[in-house]
């Protein structure tokens, strides 16, 4: 059974954190941060391996981020909390369960934010060759840990104009591709079904590519959960997280589903430039406009900014709300201006310090660090799906006025979710590149795990 003190709220992170977000703030993250850049970087390696039928992968994954969405919502609207499926985990499972999943989700966030950096500073080497790529990771830290220090209306304004781009870029891809494809753009002929059917078919590379293609779409889906973590800094967090939820399913379907369908209808599967250049760029390209590749490339740097200025976000919530509910070193929940100043300090340092280790050892310590997150995103979904099992019940019998937002078909999707997070998992131990990964993060959440359990036993013996 839980403990007792996740019958009250688990945490009191939202009266020192300021309400520096505004609704227009929450909804252009919740627009933008579905356009991340596991789509624009990562998806190109999915096609290369499932071909066409990338299309199935992405709507399968995207049928189950829809249900983790709507079940993250549903808690998220009932306890807006900056710790988010952490202070849920706690509050339906125990003290050792927010534990788990909120460190794990820490660590996931500032090694992404190392990443992110790398990948940027990529890009801007190749337009200013000769400049150190640690260089540019490092001024870009600097930048977002200025930007998070600063206020809380920083981050938010940084990510609606980067979100604003990102989704006007997407858009308007989305507009040229169809006009290319029903062959009303200008110099461009229809490709007809010639790339959907030709060079092997739908499934050019049978299940087995199907199956690569989809446990790639599935991690290309992660920055979703952020807008439920800024929601308890905005002014109205039940109506920021309704909104984002409920808006979910068609920002989904159009923007990853949509264009992997513009894609793979104009550009053949196996060019090679798909995976070198990015599938965007590639299709760009392939319509012949002028400056249209490069100009997608200043999006993609658009979007791996985004990504560490959120991420950087992210992980300083986290750990402030777990330092709140007395899961970390008090040092990290002290907040001045409204910000946990010690926790965003935190979270850039590990995060540069994985930058570091990839020049230092690229060839041991950094590729364990890589696989021991690679699959904590669905650690972090079965947390989700497994706490509003539990809440659900308990809401509709002590606040039924909170359920703001209400899970489809509860509890058969709810269910339906979990056994395809499961059949997710096997797959992974399937294919050799995923199984380190699986195995990895089970070492890193099982001793996560040990540690939360072992403390949660000691607070009860103190009590």
């Amino acid at each position: 059974m839980p403990s007792t003190t996740t019958e009250t709220p688990p945490q009191k992170d939202g009266a020192a954190l300021s309400h520096g977000l505004k609704q227009r703030h929450l909804s252009m993250i919740a627009l933008g941060g579905v356009i991340g850049a596991g789509l624009f970087v990562g998806s190109g390696a999915g096609i290369a391996a499932a071909g066409p039928s990338i299309v199935v992968a992405y709507t399968l994954s995207g049928l189950l981020v829809m249900l983790v969405m709507r079940m993250l919502g549903e808690m998220s609207a009932a306890y807006p909390s900056s710790g988010s499926f952490s202070a849920h985990a706690e509050r339906a499972i125990g003290p050792w369960a927010g534990f788990t999943v909120g460190w794990a989700f820490w660590v996931l966030l500032c090694t992404a934010v190392g990443l992110e950096g790398i990948g940027a500073a990529k890009i801007v080497t190749g337009w200013l060759p000769g400049t150190p790529e640690w260089a540019w990771v490092a001024l870009f830290m600097v930048v977002f840990c200025g930007t998070n220090l600063a206020a809380v209306k920083n981050f938010g304004e940084f990510e609606f104009w980067f979100a604003a781009l990102k989704v006007g870029a997407i858009t308007l891809f989305l507009v040229l591709g169809v006009l290319a494809i029903v062959g009303v753009l200008p110099g461009t002929d229809a490709p007809g079904t010639t790339n959907l059917t030709g060079e092997g078919g739908f499934l050019p590379n049978g299940g087995e590519g199907l199956v690569v293609g989809l446990l790639a779409s599935v991690f290309a889906y992660g920055g979703l959960e952020t807008v439920t973590i800024a929601a308890a800094e905005s002014q109205d967090p039940v109506r920021g997280v309704t909104s984002a939820v409920r808006t979910a399913m068609w920002r989904i379907a159009l923007f990853y589903i949509g264009s992997m369908a513009v894609i793979v209808t104009l550009v053949p599967w196996d060019a090679k430039e798909v995976v070198e250049k990015g599938p965007y760029i590639a299709a760009l390209d392939h319509l012949g406009i002028p400056g249209a590749g490069q100009s997608m490339n200043v999006v993609v740097l658009v979007a791996l900014l985004s990504a560490m200025n959120a991420n950087v976000y992210g992980a300083s919530r986290i750990a402030y709300s777990l330092v709140a509910r007395g899961q970390g070193p008090k040092a990290l929940g002290r907040v001045s201006g409204g910000v946990p100043r010690v926790a965003v300090l935190a979270s850039c340092v590990f995060g540069f310090g994985c930058v570091v280790l990839s020049y230092w050892r690229p060839d041991d310590v950094f590729p364990w660090l890589l696989n021991m997150i690679g699959a904590v995103i669905l650690v972090v979904w079965i947390f989700i799906a497994v706490s509003q099992l539990r809440l659900r019940g308990r809401l509709e019998r002590e606040a039924p006025e909170k359920l703001a937002v209400r899970m489809w078909a509860f509890p058969v999707l709810t269910w339906v979710a979990l056994a395809g997070m499961a059949a997710v998992f096997v797959l992974m131990a399937r294919e050799p590149d995923t199984r380190v990964q699986l195995y990895s993060t089970g070492g890193m959440t099982a001793v996560l795990a040990a540690a939360g359990y072992g403390w949660q036993r000691a607070r009860a013996a103190r009590a």
